[in-house]
């Protein structure tokens, strides 16, 4: 099934089959009654020692000592891909970087229209959810001819959402650097990379402090899409259809982890920390108590959202003690006029924590 399903132009809706995500990332949490699961990445992002020029190569001396993420991985985990991803990120008082290389022997590109659908095209891609609770977050792509698009979520696609197609990131600033020849068939490339600045002031819009998140964590992911193509006789790309005519599936390669071939599942997006601390001191940090249940928790509630009986699973689910880092905890489903909410309390720290029916996750401090 392509990853891809347009209900209108004005929703973008993309709706992809689930399958479950392995991964060997040592085990973070196992869950009694739940498919064992595994932590999200992390990364550590540094503040910029200086300024940064956005020309595709990340030649700063900041940009050289920011570590690099793990390589990119098939979103469904059971593959390595074919051609190599890793990105880095940095952040100033004014602006939050991204840098990212590809290998590719073949560039190209063919849409030069803002907003468009980019993942048409290869592309690389960032997802954002300052808060954490899978509600209002944002979508950026780009190809290889420095075409964008971005976009703002109300909810997942799962949840009936609003998709907001003409948000803009306003003072985005962007650019590509090709190691080869771009739409040039005739010979082979190295790659291509990125180099992105997401304005401060744009993108804390939705989150709940509205300010550099520093020494926080925030939900990030990545993806890149890359598609099989064929030549036209005049030596053009274009993605490559099989012999009905039916376009070839393409590939999903991510840095943290899906579980599903769906990037709209925000819970399992990676964790990124922002730090003012030296490069030399290479901090990390720590994932909090709440925010590990929550990850438990969110399994829970996909089983309620796609159960075909779901008073059976609500009994299920309520009967059955699950588990985070060796301490146990039960859950209830709370019935009520306009739909349901998942409850339990954190036993290390007393908190209540719940998502209602439409994945909203929320904190209640004891």
């Amino acid at each position: 099934m392509n990853r891809n399903i347009f209900f209108s132009k004005t929703f973008s809706a993309k709706i992809m089959p689930w399958v479950l995500l392995l991964v060997s990332m040592g085990c973070f949490l196992a869950c009694s009654g739940l498919t064992g699961q595994k932590i999200p990445k992390k990364y550590v992002s540094h503040k910029a020692m200086g300024p940064i020029a956005i020309d595709g190569q990340a030649k700063e001396e900041s940009w050289e000592k920011a570590p690099w993420s793990d390589d990119f991985i098939d979103i469904e985990g059971d593959k390595i891909p074919t051609y190599r991803t890793r990105m880095k990120m940095l952040w100033d008082d004014s602006y939050l970087y991204f840098y990212a290389e590809m290998e590719e022997p073949h560039v190209w590109g063919t849409l030069k229209q803002r907003d468009t659908v980019i993942f048409y095209n290869n592309d690389f891609e960032i997802f954002i959810d300052p808060d954490g609770d899978t509600h209002g977050y944002m979508e950026f792509e780009m190809n290889a001819l420095n075409t964008q698009w971005d976009l703002f979520l109300t909810k997942p696609y799962r949840n009936g959402n609003i998709v907001l197609d003409s948000w803009d990131i306003t003072g985005l600033k962007t650019a590509v650097h090709i190691d080869g020849s771009l739409n040039d068939s005739r010979d082979f490339d190295r790659g291509w990379s990125v180099e992105i600045a997401f304005p401060w002031n744009a993108i804390t819009e939705a989150a709940k402090k509205g300010t550099v998140p520093l020494n926080e964590y925030w939900r990030i992911n990545f993806s890149r899409v890359n598609w099989d193509f064929e030549l036209d006789d005049k030596g053009r790309y274009s993605r490559k259809k099989d012999a009905g005519g039916t376009f070839l599936p393409e590939y999903n390669w991510v840095w943290s982890p899906q579980w599903v071939i769906n990037m709209h599942e925000p819970e399992h997006w990676g964790y990124v920390y922002f730090t003012d601390a030296p490069f030399k001191e290479k901090p990390s940090f720590e994932i909090s108590p709440d925010d590990k249940i929550k990850y438990v928790l969110y399994g829970a509630y996909r089983k309620l959202l796609q159960s075909k009986d779901f008073g059976a699973t609500k009994k299920t689910l309520e009967s059955t003690p699950l588990q985070v880092e060796g301490d146990t905890f039960s859950v209830r489903i709370e019935e009520h006029k306009r739909g349901w909410n998942l409850i339990t309390v954190n036993p290390l720290t007393g908190n209540t924590i719940a998502i209602s029916e439409d994945g909203k996750f929320k904190t209640f401090e004891k």
